[in-house]
């Protein structure tokens, strides 16, 4: 089990929060590529911290990105469009699977995936909070650990927080800091190759 989920209600009228879905289309199709800093934790049903950790992420459409953890625990996770890996660098473990089996609905699917967001989810606005406009997404498909994703969205589109709630009860929160909107990434950052001596599990 992975360590750290990657790792997303206040009643109001409908017309107040109805930019929240706007939102999120116009912050897909306008970021085909996307860097950020972000911080982690993960919360229990009674909103007691389990984890928390810090890092960077990258991503660009489609299905390519890279979850870079820096703290407590150095681990690397990366979408090179074709597969997924996953490496354990304290236990200098890899895991590989096919992309899609890996995303499914999930909230990597959410960011990464192609514009065709509402096919793998089901999108609602709900009440703004922190000074931010909210929606949540609940998957279409079954196979996922994920109940629903809450995404909230400042005034210029830009993704602050995502909330992740498990099917366990757990709550993970991703806060994200200092976002660039189509950088020029380098192509390596979406390639990874199993360092020599590592444990490869899956494919």
């Amino acid at each position: 089990m992975l360590r750290f989920y990657v790792s997303l209600l206040l009643l109001a009228s409908t017309a107040a929060h109805a930019a929240a879905t706007d939102r999120l289309k116009t912050f897909v199709a306008a970021s085909h590529s996307a860097q950020a800093n972000f911080t982690q934790e993960l919360k229990d049903k009674s909103g007691k911290r389990l984890q928390s950790a810090s890092g960077t992420m990258q991503f660009e459409r489609p299905g390519k990105f890279r979850w870079e953890y820096r703290k407590p625990y150095e681990q690397l996770i990366v979408g090179d469009g074709k597969k997924f890996w996953l490496y354990d660098i304290d236990l200098n473990q890899v895991t590989v699977k096919k992309l899609d089996a890996a995303l499914g609905s999930s909230p990597a699917a959410l960011l990464s995936g192609n514009n065709e967001i509402e096919h793998g989810f089901a999108l609602k606005d709900i009440a703004e909070r922190e000074g931010l406009e909210w929606l949540q997404a609940i998957p279409k498909s079954s196979d996922t650990n994920f109940a629903k994703i809450l995404m909230g969205f400042n005034a210029a589109s830009e993704l602050v927080v995502m909330e992740l709630h498990d099917t366990f009860g757990h709550r993970t929160v991703l806060r994200f800091s200092e976002l660039k909107n189509n950088p020029p990434l380098p192509p390596q950052l979406f390639k990874f190759t199993p360092p020599k001596g590592a444990d490869v599990l899956g494919e």
